[in-house]
């Protein structure tokens, strides 16, 4: 049974749960509570959480800006790390930098993000004790800024792991197209540094092609921060999502979904501003 008023004490009459039913308004058809709660989510009201007796809003808000703390961190790291692996590995074309940066992003690729973090944990925290194991805080003495860093490095450079190699791969591909162009052959010819003509002349075209890569990475970063936050026991969305679905907490979870969902449109309608800015011919 889906419904979270089953989730409490057992002994309760059928009296009361049609009561609990009734004061929850769970009692009308899902289409009508749905269209009710889309109505009242547009004035900014998403309910109020079964399980924590407390508006959705407060509760989302309140994890929020963990999740954007990780995901932030990991997004940043993978596009830059993904564009200099990129960019390295086109400047030197079939040479021993691109054989290892390719089996690198390989592996990245092909190691699921959760499994990464739980190896992470097991060498880093258990083994070596350089690391926490969990939490965004140490519970005793914690709460300052080296303290969120230390909690912060394993599960960003897990989540990161996976998008870095697609970056890196789309990244190198997007270079070497440009790379072969006439008119860098003659910046080449003409005496142009090789430095000046990678960074200064091909990464600027390339980046063209390499934004909406990042659009669509930002979207599964902000997804797979649901596994990394259960694994690393991170106090986000993501772990609130899975705890609200386990406890039948339907409106926690929509209001939950909308968040993230609205963050990747916004993001996304930044991606195409920056390559509008980058290749005005894109407004036309």
């Amino acid at each position: 049974n889906g419904n979270p008023v089953r989730i409490g004490p057992r002994r309760r009459t059928l009296t009361a749960y049609e009561k609990l039913n009734r004061d929850l308004g769970l009692d009308k058809p899902m289409v009508q509570r749905y269209f009710i709660w889309l109505g009242n989510m547009l004035t900014g009201d998403f309910g109020r959480s079964f399980s924590l007796n407390r508006p959705v809003i407060d509760e989302v808000l309140e994890r929020f800006n963990a999740t954007m703390i990780l995901a932030g961190t990991s997004f940043v790291l993978c596009s830059v790390l993904g564009i200099l692996a990129g960019v390295a590995s086109a400047a030197r074309q079939y040479g021993l930098a691109d054989k290892a940066i390719t089996f690198v992003v390989l592996i990245g690729i092909s190691v699921p993000s959760f499994f990464l973090g739980m190896m992470m944990i097991l060498l880093f925290a258990v083994n070596l004790r350089w690391l926490p194991v969990s939490g965004m805080y140490a519970i005793y003495g914690g709460g300052g800024l080296p303290d969120l860093i230390r909690h912060l490095i394993m599960p960003a450079l897990a989540l990161a792991a996976v998008a870095t190699g697609v970056i890196a791969r789309l990244s190198r591909s997007a270079m070497l197209e440009v790379l072969r162009q006439d008119y860098i052959r003659t910046a080449r010819a003409n005496g142009v540094g090789e430095r000046r003509v990678i960074m200064g002349h091909a990464l600027r075209v390339a980046m063209v092609s390499i934004l909406p890569v990042l659009g669509i990475q930002a979207g599964f970063v902000l997804s797979g921060a649901v596994y990394i936050e259960i694994v690393f026991q991170w106090p986000g969305v993501g772990r609130m999502l899975v705890d609200a679905i386990l406890t039948r907490d339907l409106l926690v979870v929509q209001g939950g979904v909308v968040f993230v969902a609205a963050c990747y449109v916004l993001f996304n309608i930044a991606v195409d501003v920056a390559q509008c800015l980058l290749d005005p011919r894109i407004k036309t």
